[in-house]
């Protein structure tokens, strides 16, 4: 008979009038301790096997993947500005009344085309003048070169003299000298009075309109400035140890005002401060969809580097924790993590997670805290 037999026995054998409250307690501890003592002897084996057959694996739908090494770009974030491809502030080499101003801020407008029309009445004066002086020129010219004519043949007839035929000859050069000058003084002239109408160097957006009709204006004032935006020069400061990883020619990405774009490294060249480069690349805009001055960045390549990357669609979030589902042993579960940088339907994954772990990807976004 067991020990445990034994004290049921004597319970029962025992009358309840004659059993004392203590006796009682002694009785229960005493079973206690019995129920302890035969436990001890027994494996707990069968217990903890019971125990886990009834609790269910959870398990959560969608695909499994087994995360690995990866080799990644890395690259460098670069703030700058947008700016024109080519920028000019026109002005004239006339001294006179601005007449009309035939543009607003804002137009565009094509190379060669009529900006400001500045009052050039008095060189219509001396349009007639340059004109008579040439007249005179071509009268003498003619008048020489017949007279040159004649002693010409007279010398060969030995009917004039030598220095009769080389005075001919003289007058006949300085005629024409006289003649050319008084060509070049119209050619001048025109290129003078081509300055009463300032053209567009360039097609481009005019940006500024620093005149009126109306408006005095003197050499070298400037009246109009203009921007060519069919191509942006995007120009960003970056480290020694960046730039030494460009090139001209290279593609490289661009963030313009919020849009994404892809440039092409015009060149790279020292800042002027120690260790500093300015990188120039240039994106198309030949739609004018962005202005000049906008704020940019440029992601520029430098190097790669092994780091495990998830889908965005794996990723849990409550609040501000990121977690993913980690499957292990059949049995899901969500593990909190660190990411990184995005690359597009990837994220990177810095910390929580190791090579050669299985995560579930949700066949549709997960909606966080779920």
């Amino acid at each position: 008979m067991t020990d445990i037999t034994m004290l049921q026995h004597a319970a029962r054998s025992t009358p309840r009038s004659n059993m004392s409250t203590r006796h009682l307690r002694f009785t229960a501890a005493g079973l206690a301790a019995a129920l302890a003592l035969a436990a001890c002897g027994q494996s707990n084996e069968p217990a903890v096997a019971t125990a886990n057959a009834g609790v269910a694996s959870t398990r959560f739908a969608g695909t499994a993947l087994v995360v690995a090494d990866t080799t990644l770009t890395t690259s460098f974030a670069a703030a700058g500005v947008a700016e024109p491809l080519q920028q000019a502030t026109v002005s004239t080499k006339l001294m006179g009344t601005v007449n009309a101003v035939l543009v607003q801020e804002g137009d565009m407008v094509r190379a060669g085309q009529s900006l400001v029309q500045i009052d050039a009445r008095d060189l219509e004066a001396k349009a007639a003048q340059v004109a008579a002086a040439i007249a005179d020129a071509e009268a003498m010219q003619k008048e020489a070169a017949t007279h040159a004519a004649r002693f010409t043949a007279l010398y060969q007839d030995s009917a004039a003299t030598r220095a009769q035929y080389d005075a001919a000859m003289t007058g006949l050069a300085r005629a024409d000298a006289g003649l050319r000058a008084a060509r070049a003084s119209n050619s001048e002239l025109a290129a003078v009075r081509s300055y009463a109408t300032v053209r567009a160097p360039f097609s481009g957006m005019v940006t500024l309109r620093l005149v009126d009709a109306g408006s005095f204006a003197a050499p070298g004032a400037p009246l109009i400035t203009l921007q060519d935006i069919s191509s942006l020069r995007l120009s960003v400061t970056v480290p020694a140890d960046v730039a030494r990883h460009l090139a001209r020619g290279q593609r490289v990405q661009a963030t313009v005002d919020g849009d994404s774009a892809t440039a092409r490294i015009e060149g790279v060249v020292p800042a002027g401060a120690g260790g500093l480069y300015t990188v120039n690349a240039l994106l198309d805009n030949r739609h004018h969809a962005r202005r000049a001055g906008s704020a940019v960045t440029l992601q520029l390549s430098t190097g790669t580097k092994q780091a495990l990357v998830v889908p965005q669609r794996a990723l849990v979030r409550d609040g501000d924790l990121v977690g993913v589902v980690v499957r292990h042993n059949g049995t899901d579960e969500r593990r909190w993590i660190r990411i990184g940088d995005d690359r597009g339907d990837l994220v990177e994954v810095t910390s929580g997670l190791r090579s050669g772990e299985t995560i579930v990807v949700p066949a549709a976004t997960n909606t966080g805290g779920n």
